[in-house]
């Protein structure tokens, strides 16, 4: 089990003509794919003791719709565990699969994401 994150660029307007009924529709198509990660769900814990357990996995639930909006918990997460990995390291899945060390990188790269595409929808798959 893991989580996805990703960021896509804006949405636009698309249409095309039914088959069926010959009528032209118009829909919302979601804009390209900005970034994309994964991590385990081994650090689910480890996510909640640095406050970013929400802001990762259930961004929705915090109305959190732009990449912009992640920036201020994803920054002050990673400056957490960045400044007292003795304190995350009790964590680590005792099977390997899901390390501080693996953690880190993960949240780093993702604030970088969001920080160079502010704009960007987010999108999780858990």
């Amino acid at each position: 089990m893991s989580l996805d994150v990703y960021l896509y660029g804006p949405s636009y307007p698309t249409s095309c003509r039914c088959r069926d009924c010959g009528l032209a529709h118009t829909t919302t198509a979601r804009g390209a794919e900005i970034y994309s990660a994964n991590i385990t769900h081994n650090l689910r814990e480890m996510a909640m003791k640095a406050g970013l357990y929400q802001s990762l996995w259930r961004p929705e639930e915090l109305g959190i719709t732009k990449a912009s909006e992640l920036v201020p918990a994803l920054r002050h997460g990673l400056e957490w565990l960045e400044s007292e990995p003795a304190r995350f390291t009790p964590f680590n899945a005792s099977n390997g699969w899901g390390l501080y060390e693996h953690f880190v990188p993960f949240v780093r790269s993702y604030l970088k994401a969001c920080e160079d595409s502010p704009q960007a929808t987010v999108v999780v798959s858990r």
